[in-house]
């Protein structure tokens, strides 16, 4: 705020003191409101009345219209915007927003116990302290502050990119715009889970009844939405609240040593944390405060669908590490789902990408677990045969960890004289193929492949998709379209198309054919990994794409490899290397390969290396502050391809620490540990030794 107030004290023609007494009363005004909405959103504890508020909000509101040169981006004031956004833009998390597993019941709570325990190389009967959190049920969110003040708010988005909200979560009032105290770091990454209170969302619904517009389902979805509106007034009048539950960049100072610690320290500097939080010494302690939650969960003034346990202190979770897309020291134990009863009326046969025909139950619509659920997937007919399930029958519904709609059992005694049973197909629903099924498989699947419009129109969808080929614009509609009208058949197809004809097809235009067209051409240029996941192949995801890219390195090798080879990658057993197999050795899948290839899909063969002979194997490297030859992110992946782990935190396990400006609490913590730290220029020495030049 000094500038602002150096400006206005040259620029103004009045006198000297009473320049100064408007500072002063603008700086008084700040300190105040930011004290009160501390005291009414983060410790819940208001020490005056609404009315004093909003008069000392009004008399800073009068001297900014004055003043305008007073304005700050962190005055109570400015939490919304003025201009409503066209769009959100990406946002790249320097530090990925990891997932959670699950477990359901006391048993695998215990072994995930026993699991951390295992990698910590500790007894079993040792007791590991764990930080407690109720799992709010809404929707996580990235904080980014520099010098306490607020610079960025993002989604969480797939883990690895997320959506800029800023303008939006600016208008949360339990967000501070400022961070309250002292001795937080120069950036400070919060994350937080963004939720509606039952009595918001209760209100919300029925202000929307009275003006007969839409109501939401339940306040999960009401908080998605309000964060979603383009501009913030809209979401300025939703009644949210922000969650701190961790944080993510910590640079140029340092925090606590342990997860609980760090929450304690964030409520101190102005973040609302959870009251019913706690810290416990054991995994028996862990599932005492669950059930203690589950008791009262109805009685909280908010949603939550579970707790979430971490192990407490960080230089474990640093030894822990993390699996997949998860770390290995926390886990969410999720309460039993909500059930109700309902009627099936009727089971139809849908058909998915791989040929899988999959029984779906019609229900009468049942509100259960938030939502209203009127179909429900049986999964296959052993699943049918195992309920005993017959239409008309009365079913208990559940969603599955809150999420998916799952019928858990018949009524037998409810069922009605006219019941039906439940017949499988015998030929496909789409394109009178035959449907066949695999003994020992529990799925039929339509023999039809690419002949079945259901199957194509699914597997040009995944091709299509953002983890395959990435080929913007060209989504599920406008496949529908395209395989109704006969313009494609086969993936080859996508690459012919021609921009006149795109344009011709409803709701397209010109424009945005040519965009398609361009990114149509775009995605020919593609990664050898990206293209195995993009085929389809039953089983394969991406993380097995990536280790056939790197175990085989190029598509000929991998189109002619047997069975007892493929079992030799990593997470590769004998099911899913049948699969591949099975797919290369059919004529019509090779035919397609060579037809992408044809139309110009393209990729740079990989290099295929043993992990224990890269340079850099057994290493851990820790990047951190600013670097500006390359990024973090480009580091990351060189370190990596010389056989280097890339992790976030510094340990004692950690090799080296690559600093540059601005680096903070990893520099001071690599010190301490007597870690070796490099600069950015020795770090491309580094790279040089082994063949990599960085411009």
């Amino acid at each position: 705020m000094s500038e602002q107030i150096g400006l206005f004290a040259e620029g103004s023609a009045s006198d000297k003191p009473e320049v100064q007494a408007i500072i002063e009363r603008v700086q008084t005004l700040h300190q105040t409101l930011h004290k009160y909405n501390y005291q009414y959103y983060v410790l819940d504890d208001p020490t005056v009345p609404d009315s004093e508020y909003d008069a000392l909000f009004h008399e800073l509101k009068a001297i900014e219209v004055k003043h305008p040169e007073l304005i700050t981006p962190d005055s109570p004031t400015q939490r919304v915007g003025d201009k409503p956004l066209t769009a959100f833009q990406t946002v790249d998390h320097e530090m990925p927003m990891l997932s959670l597993d699950n477990v359901f019941n006391e048993e695998e709570m215990r072994a995930f116990d026993v699991r951390v325990k295992k990698v910590l190389d500790q007894p079993e009967s040792a007791d590991i302290e764990y930080a407690c959190e109720p799992k709010l049920d809404g929707i996580a969110a990235s904080l980014l502050y520099e010098n306490g003040l607020l610079v960025r708010g993002a989604t969480r988005g797939d883990g690895n990119r997320g959506e800029d909200i800023t303008m939006n979560l600016r208008t949360v009032a339990s967000i501070p715009l400022r961070l309250s105290g002292t001795g937080y770091p120069e950036r400070l990454e919060v994350r937080g889970e963004v939720y509606m209170p039952k009595k918001g969302f209760e209100k919300l619904n029925q202000s929307a009844l009275e003006s007969g517009e839409k109501l939401f389902v339940n306040p999960r979805n009401a908080a998605a939405g309000s964060l979603r509106q383009l501009d913030p007034k809209l979401t300025a009048k939703r009644p949210l609240e922000f969650c701190c539950y961790s944080v993510g960049i910590v640079e140029g100072g340092s925090i606590p040593n342990s997860h609980f610690d760090v929450l304690n320290q964030l409520k101190e500097w102005g973040f609302l944390t959870n009251p019913e939080m706690a810290r416990v010494d054991n995994v028996e302690q862990c599932i005492a405060y669950y059930q203690s939650l589950l008791n009262k969960r109805d009685t909280l003034p908010y949603e939550i669908d579970g707790i979430v346990f971490k192990v407490n202190d960080f230089d474990l979770q640093d030894q822990l590490g993390f699996v997949s897309r998860a770390p290995r020291w926390a886990i969410a134990h999720k309460f039993p789902a909500q059930e109700k009863i309902t009627v099936l009326r009727d089971v139809e046969f849908q058909v998915g990408r791989t040929g899988a025909i999959t029984p779906v139950g019609r229900l009468d619509p049942v509100f259960v677990g938030g939502v209203t659920v009127s179909n429900v997937t049986l999964h296959n007919m052993d699943e049918v045969e195992r309920l005993g399930l017959m239409i008309g029958d009365s079913v208990i519904v559940r969603r599955a960890g809150d999420v998916i709609p799952q019928v858990v059992k018949v009524v037998e005694d409810r069922r009605p004289e006219d019941a039906k049973p439940v017949i499988m197909l015998t030929s496909c629903p789409v394109c009178d193929s035959e449907v066949e099924r695999t003994e020992g498989e529990a799925v039929a699947r339509c023999t039809g492949g690419l002949v079945c419009a259901a199957q194509r129109k699914e597997a040009f969808v995944h091709f299509a998709s953002r983890k395959a080929m990435e080929i913007d614009g060209l989504g599920e509609k406008l496949i529908n379209v395209l395989v109704d009208k006969g313009l494609v058949t086969r993936l080859g197809d996508l690459f012919r198309l021609e921009a006149k004809t795109l344009a011709s097809l409803e709701r397209m235009g010109e424009k945005s054919a040519e965009k398609l067209i361009n990114a149509l051409e775009q995605s020919k240029q593609t990664t050898f990994a990206r293209f195995l996941y993009s085929l389809g192949i039953r089983e394969v995801g991406e993380a097995t794409a990536q280790n056939l890219a790197k175990a085989f390195g190029n598509l000929e090798a991998l189109m002619s490899a047997s069975v007892e080879r493929l079992n030799e990658v990593e997470d590769i057993g004998p099911i899913v290397a049948e699969h591949i197999v099975c797919f290369f050795e059919n004529e019509s899948n090779r035919e397609a390969i060579t037809d992408l290839i044809a139309q110009g899909v393209r990729w740079e063969s990989v290099e295929v290396k043993d992990p224990s002979e890269l340079p850099l194997a057994g290493t851990t490297y820790v990047l951190t502050g600013s670097l500006e030859r390359v990024s973090r992110t480009e580091g990351k992946e060189l370190l990596q391809s010389l056989g280097a782990k890339v992790a976030g935190s510094v340990s004692k396990k950690t090799s080296c620490v690559v600093a540059g400006p601005g680096a903070g609490s990893k520099l001071a913590k690599a010190e301490e540990l007597g870690v070796e730290v490099i600069d950015e220029d020795a770090f491309i020495v580094l790279l040089s030794g082994y063949g990599i030049e960085v411009e």
